[in-house]
Parts: structure tokens; sequence; C-alpha cells
């Protein structure tokens, strides 16, 4: 199969209000970095692919005004997922695969800050039984951290854990929006409390793929793609165990994660308990394990919805290109509960 690696890797500070700031505006520096990165113009770019929501822009088709950012001449090749940009980086990697391309630009943003958030994800839901009930992301999320507990799996002593070990890490990020000590605090929805939820902000992300020679010539040392894989859970969240998470384990799978130890994971949960079902689905929870977690803070540190799962596989990256990591295991998820799973699995050059 074709050799597919990320070449390059950048991403905007993620803020809680970027009121005086566009979609536009956020997203150009970050392209910027990246084709600086890599010493490409976006003329030299073969392949372009988005990902954002128009839920959390409020108005129909506002992807296409983000493509100012990308330039409108020359003409472009260009596709966009109503997905993370996760998904987006799977589209153009099939795309260099088939020979199409040699080279991808894919880029995320979202601000959540301009409306209620836990009220627009509503609209992912059921809408004949469920959406009409408005239960929103933070209250089903309880649901799952309580059949955790219920289950013995885990209780809010190790939850806080998890919240604290990831404010910590984030303190070496200088792209995080939340660090340092993480408050007490009520119950926001009972088990969880503030520290256990992600932080609401805005942000982008974007990275540069390349094929064979081409991802040689572009970076020092490139972070190839070794397997990529994503699979979906039912929609139904009823017909579903709450404390495991099949399709991130079969994704894995198929990207070969379980073939060869990885020495980092970056995990896409935004809630300390959902954290705790990718470990298991993931076959990181041993108490032995060296794995490194989440070593960027992941997304309790910075969440910036339609962005946070390609930062993942962005962090993941720049650890393998900074000769941090050899073997990186990358995880983004979208929908209620982990409905959807992408797993991809990063190696450097042996």
């Amino acid at each position: 199969m074709r050799e597919v690696a990320i070449v390059a890797f950048g991403q905007s500070d993620h803020v809680r209000d970027s009121a005086e700031t566009s979609e536009v505006e956020m997203l150009m520096p970050v392209l910027h970095d990246v084709l600086e990165q890599t010493g490409l113009a976006a003329r030299d770019i073969g392949f372009t692919c988005s990902g954002s929501s128009d839920y959390l822009a409020g108005r129909a088709f506002s992807f296409t005004m983000a493509l100012d950012g990308v330039g409108a001449w020359p003409p472009i090749s260009e596709s966009h997922v109503e997905m993370d940009g996760a998904w987006a980086l799977y589209e153009a990697w099939v795309k260099l695969l088939t020979g199409e391309a040699e080279t991808a630009l894919v880029y995320a943003y979202g601000k959540s800050s301009p409306g209620d958030v836990r009220e627009v994800l509503t609209r992912q839901l059921d809408p004949y039984y469920v959406a009409p009930l408005w239960p929103d992301s933070v209250a089903l999320a309880a649901l799952q951290a309580q059949a955790l507990i219920d289950a013995g799996l885990t209780d809010e002593r190790a939850l806080a854990g998890i919240a604290a070990r990831s404010r910590t890490a984030a303190g070496s990020n200088p792209h995080a929006q939340l660090r340092g000590a993480v408050p007490a605090g009520e119950h926001l929805v009972t088990p969880l409390r503030t520290g256990d939820c992600p932080p609401i902000g805005d942000g982008a992300a974007a990275v540069v793929l390349a094929a064979g020679d081409t991802a040689r010539r572009l970076a020092d040392r490139p972070a190839w793609i070794r397997g990529l894989d994503h699979r979906i859970e039912a929609h139904a969240l009823g017909v579903r165990d709450l404390t495991d998470s099949p399709s991130t384990r079969l994704a894995a799978e198929r990207a070969g994660a379980f073939e060869e130890p990885v020495d980092t994971a970056e995990l896409h949960a935004p809630f300390t308990s959902q954290e705790v079902v990718l470990r298991r689905a993931l076959k990181l929870d041993a108490p032995d394990s060296t794995v490194r977690i989440n070593p960027s803070g992941g997304a309790l540190a910075a969440n910036p919805v339609m962005a946070a799962g390609l930062i993942r596989l962005g962090e993941a990256a720049a650890r393998i290109h900074g000769g941090e990591s050899d073997r990186a295991l990358a995880h983004a998820t979208s929908g209620p509960c982990l409905q959807q799973n992408l797993v991809a699995v990063l190696e450097g050059e042996r």
C-alpha cells in the first residue's frame, strides 16, 4: 500500500471566546503555519479537505467562507465533511492512497462561543425519540459516567485523577485553554463535576499530508500513517452498553493498533469518564502500562468542537516529528457517548 504521512501540524491558541475574530481570521494563521513548515505554497497542494459544522456557525454552507483563508485562485480540488476534521483527514488519506494527489491540506475549526453548545449538540440525536427530550451532551455523558460507576469500573476519585493529570500535562502546551489545578466545584450533572467536562472554546487546526518520497522531502521525520479506520455504534443509546466501545476496539484492530505496543496515545475523550471507556477498549488500562496518555492535556484542556479530533492526530504526529515517540495511537470521536470513533496508528521512520 502507498505510504502516506503527516508532515506538518499547526493549531491556534484555544480561547473561551473569539468574538472579535471570524472563522477565516482564526484559521488563516494556522494554514500559513503548516504551509511554511513544509515550504509549500497553496498552489502546490493537490487536495484540500475541511471539517466543520454549520450548526455551530448558525448558517448553511458556512464552510465556503473558510475557503477564503485557503485562497480562491488558482482553482483547487476541495472537499468538506460535516464532521470533526479527523474524518476530513481520513478522506484526504484515501485520496493520496489512490494516487490522485501527492499532498493534501486538511483543516478544521469550530466556534462554540456564539451559542449554547450543549443545546446545539442535541441536534445529533435521534429526531423522533430522543432529541425532543432535549438531553444535552453533558447529561448524556453523566449517564455514561454513572453506568461506569455502577459497574464498578471507576469512581469519582478516579475521574478527578484523570482531570488533574490532563490539566498538569497541559501546562507544557502553549495552545491549551485550561492549565493547572482543577477546581473542586459542585456537580455539574451528577456524577460529573466541572473538571470532568471539556471547556467551551474556539479554535482551529491543520495538517499537511504527503505520500512516499514527497513526505521524506518535506519533513525530517514524517509521521507515517500505518493504519486508519473508523466505526460507528448504534444510533439508539438504549441498545448500547455505555460502559464499552466496540467500535473503538474494532477500528483499532483494523488499524493495526494491537499488533505492536504504542508509546503514546492521544485520546479524544471530552469527559473523564470517556477516557475510562477508551482505555479499556484500546487495551491501555493495564496497571503497569508505560503509555503516555494525552501528553498534550487532551480535550479536557482544549475542546474546539470539530477540530479536537484532528488535534489528537496532529499532537501524536508532532511527537513523532520531534523524536519523542516512535509509535503513537491517535483517536477521534463524534456524537453522544462515543458514538463514532476513528483510530490511527502513526510511526516514525525505522
